[in-house]
């Protein structure tokens, strides 16, 4: 088993995903896609171990077998950073390698919304890029991260679980630390950062109540704070927040991120329509006064209504910027229904009729 030689093939055919599990020939995901790896034999369990050993460390094998599960990142020089997961299924390891570009994305070549530029600008606040996996998030705030850098001197401290780009200290001063090797907890990694002297730090997923608390409290004591989440919508990225606190502690919280909002970015990774590649849909947020409120009223169902009257401040419904891409003649009719969160909207929209399959 050569498992590097698996990852320069999965790099040669631009794939995001390289999947090894047992009974199975190597599987890419190739714009989203999955399809076997060409000319491939399916994979031992024997073949797998040895991959896992060939890419993982002494610690990280240790961990494995006393948890049965391990994230890990994993650096190949001049070719690609990898982000893997090992797990056990049916009594054999299985592997996901997440292929990574070397150095950090420029936004311009993203094509997300110039938001993003002052987003991460900001001098204080919480921002939250949400989405499904897979849909980029990591990607977006590297990007944010990357033009921060070469924009002002600030102190960023990120906190990631694991690193996936690697940054150079230009105009910032940046401290990555990554969960397992650096820090043991999301949680306690908050909770000391502030000795570290941030301005900006980035949290890689407020997973739980603690975390949630801390971020919170850190975004309250004057820091920018960038986090993500797994939320289709803007709307439920702050439902998923608050339904993170018990109940006698919500109201609470609907008033600290009330406050502290400045904005949420929630995106998905929409196949071109003349391919190879995706294109970023992203729904925009800006807490403006009517956000503040309904967020503070507990009222979220209306965030949505807010977003699509509130257009010529820079908000944007995910299903019009999907609207807007297959207008632009971006994406297929297929994906616009597809990603869509309301296709009666879109219908509206467009005058189209979700295609039976």
């Amino acid at each position: 088993m050569d498992v590097l030689s698996l990852i320069h093939t999965a790099k040669s055919v631009g794939a995001s995903d390289l999947h090894m599990i047992a009974a199975s020939p190597p599987l890419l995901r190739i714009d989203g896609l999955m399809q076997p790896m060409e000319d491939e034999e399916p994979l031992t369990g024997e073949d797998i171990a040895q991959a896992f050993d060939q890419i993982s460390s002494e610690r990280g094998k240790e961990d494995f077998q006393r948890s049965l599960e391990l994230d890990f990142s994993f650096n190949i020089p001049n070719v690609c950073r990898l982000r893997c997961n090992a797990a056990k299924q049916l009594g054999t390891t299985s592997l996901v390698l997440r292929l990574m570009p070397l150095t950090a994305p420029v936004l311009e070549d993203l094509g997300l919304p110039k938001i993003c530029k002052e987003l991460v600008l900001k001098p204080r606040g919480l921002v939250v890029v949400s989405g499904a996996t897979g849909s980029g998030k990591s990607t977006t705030l590297a990007a944010m991260i990357n033009h921060l850098n070469e924009t002002k001197s600030r102190r960023v401290v990120t906190i990631e679980d694991p690193i996936e780009y690697i940054y150079s200290s230009n105009k910032c001063s940046i401290t990555q630390r990554e969960l397992g090797s650096d820090t043991h907890t999301f949680t306690s990694a908050l909770k000391h950062v502030l000795r570290q002297d941030p301005d900006v730090i980035l949290v890689g997923e407020i997973r739980d109540l603690e975390t949630a608390s801390t971020v919170l409290t850190l975004a309250e004591t004057g820091h920018l704070v960038l986090a993500t989440g797994h939320a289709p919508s803007a709307s439920q990225a702050v439902e998923r927040i608050i339904d993170l606190f018990p109940p006698d502690q919500r109201h609470l919280a609907q008033t600290q991120i009330a406050s502290l909002l400045v904005g949420i970015l929630c995106q998905a990774l929409v196949p071109k329509i003349d391919g190879p590649g995706r294109t970023a849909a992203v729904e925009i947020l800006m807490a403006n006064s009517a956000v503040r409120n309904n967020i503070r009223e507990g009222k979220i169902h209306q965030l949505p209504n807010i977003i699509m009257t509130s257009s010529r401040s820079g908000m944007v419904l995910m299903d019009q910027s999907l609207v807007d891409l297959f207008k632009g003649k971006e994406i297929s009719q297929e994906s616009l229904f597809s990603f869509c969160n309301n296709p009666e909207e879109v219908t509206r929209l467009t005058g189209l009729v979700e295609l039976q399959q």
